[in-house]
């Protein structure tokens, strides 16, 4: 792994829950729209379960390879038994997992940082 490769495993998660929490915020602000379906986004290990490779290669080296760059994320509609006004946000699950996406955020910007502090600290030479 290349010096700044945690940084980049980490800037992608960072990516993947603030996404996540925009569409959480979308899902908990429509909690009262009649009809509303509730959205969730799955990370791309699941997209690679769910979808086939497509059926194509590279005939010629200077063709840009067909995989990359590969879609991170996939929004789903997530099918609840719909409440009175047939809106299918559940509020309680909502607010719960907005929180525990609010927390992995935190511990990964702190990860973050300690690379970051871990690299310069290299480079000062202490």
């Amino acid at each position: 792994m290349d010096m700044f490769g945690k940084l980049n495993i980490i800037n992608d998660f960072l990516d993947y829950r603030y996404q996540r929490a925009k569409v959480i915020s979308s899902n908990i602000a429509n909690a009262d729209t009649p009809g509303y379906k509730p959205r969730e986004l799955l990370f791309e290990k699941y997209l690679k379960e769910e979808i086939p490779p497509l059926p194509l290669k590279k005939t010629d080296p200077r063709h840009i390879d067909p995989y990359y760059p590969p879609p991170k994320f996939k929004e789903i509609v997530v099918e609840n038994p719909p409440g009175y006004d047939k809106n299918k946000v559940n509020l309680d699950e909502e607010l719960a997992k907005l929180t525990d996406n609010n927390l992995a955020y935190q511990v990964l910007s702190q990860m973050l940082m300690k690379n970051i502090e871990e690299m310069k600290t290299s480079i000062k030479g202490r």
